[in-house]
C-alpha cells in the first residue's frame, strides 16, 4: 500500500452536488415544518390568544416568568376544552353555530394573514395574493370548525 502525502479522500457524501441536494431537502423539510406549526397555531387562534393574554396579565401582576407560562398554558387548555365541551353539549344549532364561529373566525383571520404574508414573498400580483389569502382563510377556518365539531358528547 502506497500513501501519498497531501492526497484527500474523495467520497460520494462530501461532493458538492450531494451537499446541494441535502441542503435543498433540509430546506424543504424545514419550511414544511414551519408551515405546519403556523397552520396549527392559526387553527387554535382563540385558545392561543386567551393563553397569551392570561400569561401576560399574570406576569404583570407578579406571577413571575414560570408562573405566567404555566398560567398561560392552563388558560389556553381550559379555553379549548370548555369550547369543545360547550360545542358538543349544546343542543341548539344556533348555539353550536355561535360557539363554532367563536373558534373559526379568529382562525380564518390568522390563516388569511399568514397566507398573505407568504404570498408577498413570491406572488407579484396583488389580486392573486389576495385570492390565495382568501383560500387560506377558508381552509384554516374550515379546519378549525372541523376540529371543534370532531369531539363527541360521549368523550366527556
Amino acid at each position: 500500500m502506497v500513501v501519498v502525502e497531501g492526497a484527500t479522500l474523495a467520497t460520494f457524501v462530501t461532493g458538492p452536488i450531494t451537499m446541494i441536494i441535502i441542503g435543498v431537502l433540509l430546506n424543504i423539510i424545514g419550511l414544511g415544518m414551519f408551515c405546519w406549526v403556523l397552520f396549527t397555531l392559526a387553527v387554535y387562534a382563540l385558545p392561543f390568544f386567551a393563553g397569551v393574554t392570561a400569561g401576560i396579565y399574570s406576569f404583570q401582576v407578579g406571577a413571575g416568568p414560570v408562573g405566567a407560562i404555566v398560567f398561560g398554558f392552563t388558560a389556553a387548555g381550559l379555553t379549548l376544552a370548555a369550547g369543545q365541551y360547550a360545542f358538543s353539549a349544546a343542543r341548539s344549532p344556533f348555539v353550536r353555530l355561535v360557539i363554532g364561529l367563536l373558534f373559526a373566525v379568529p382562525a380564518a383571520r390568522a390563516g388569511h394573514d399568514v397566507i398573505l404574508a407568504f404570498a408577498h414573498m413570491g406572488v407579484p400580483s396583488e389580486w392573486w395574493r389576495e385570492a390565495f389569502a382568501v383560500f387560506g382563510a377558508i381552509a384554516v377556518g374550515g379546519t378549525a370548525w372541523a376540529r371543534m365539531s370532531i369531539v363527541e358528547k360521549s368523550a366527556f
